[in-house]
């Protein structure tokens, strides 16, 4: 009994802690469109009044909406190239057993803890020993690099969570590798796959700091927001902007985790319990 006690306050204080931290973490990001729907240019309370024109402005706007072209660019190429490469690396990491397999997946992870500002420096370095132009490419291609370790630990959690007995199966069947994949791994695996889609997707669209060091005339949404951040008539348009990126993160993002989760069998309870 006093077991069990303990272990409903445990659980209480662990939704208490839960609560608070998403409060802190999610509240202040709420004011955004708050004050996007505000009737004056100053952030502060009261509200001066309710509009919608700072959405008017911004879908009239044709520098953003060039800019918005633009991420989609980038974006959608490096969701798709990135989660080609997370496949494959996924299946090399779930199917097959290699010397040196961990420090390699450790090496693959590596861009994701090298501090944004290091990584954009180094890269610009290099694209200007190479003699590329900078320009959408070099920014799509520095978003490869950050965003194919995410599509990789998506697949490896997706492949890992169905019975690779099917795969033998069908090769026992007198199946290619290749024909195994697409009737076989492919089906079971698109969940995943979509999920990395979306999650890439919107990792590319929203980094500011490779695209900062890496872009050439061609602004991305981020690095048009940073530039009307200087014009405080301006920033209202922003904030309104802002709403909506938020908005469809949330939705992308929520979206992309409920179709990772299909076909995935919860973890079978032991007999114990």
């Amino acid at each position: 009994m006093k077991t069990r006690a303990k272990s409903g306050i445990g659980i209480r204080g662990l939704t208490i802690y839960g609560i608070l931290y998403l409060v802190f973490l999610y509240v202040p990001v709420l004011f955004l469109p708050l004050f996007s729907f505000n009737d004056s240019i100053h952030i502060s309370f009261p509200l001066k009044g309710f509009t919608v024109k700072w959405y008017e402005h911004m879908f009239a706007n044709a520098e953003l909406l060039d800019a918005f072209v633009n991420s989609l660019k980038v974006a959608g190429s490096v969701s798709v190239i990135s989660t080609v490469l997370g496949v494959m690396a996924a299946r090399a990491f779930t199917r097959y057993r290699f010397r040196g397999q961990r420090p390699a997946l450790g090496l693959l992870a590596l861009p994701l803890v090298v501090p944004g500002i290091i990584l954009g420096i180094a890269l610009l370095i290099m694209s200007k020993w190479a003699g590329f132009q900078l320009s959408l490419i070099t920014i799509a291609a520095a978003h490869v690099l950050i965003a194919t370790p995410f599509a990789t630990f998506v697949m490896i959690s997706r492949l890992e969570g169905f019975d690779p007995n099917l795969e033998e199966a069908s090769r026992d069947l007198g199946e290619s590798g290749w024909t195994t994949f697409w009737r076989v791994t492919f089906p079971l695996a698109l969940p995943g796959i979509v999920a990395s889609l979306l999650l890439t997707f919107i990792e590319s669209f929203d980094e500011f700091i490779l695209a900062f060091f890496l872009s050439g005339d061609e602004a991305t949404m981020p690095l048009y927001i940073w530039s009307q951040l200087r014009f405080p008539r301006n920033l209202p348009v922003v904030l309104a902007l802002g709403a909506c990126i938020l908005a469809a993160s949330i939705i992308l993002v929520a979206f992309a985790e409920w179709v990772r989760r299909q076909g995935v069998s919860p973890t079978p309870k032991s007999e114990n319990q």
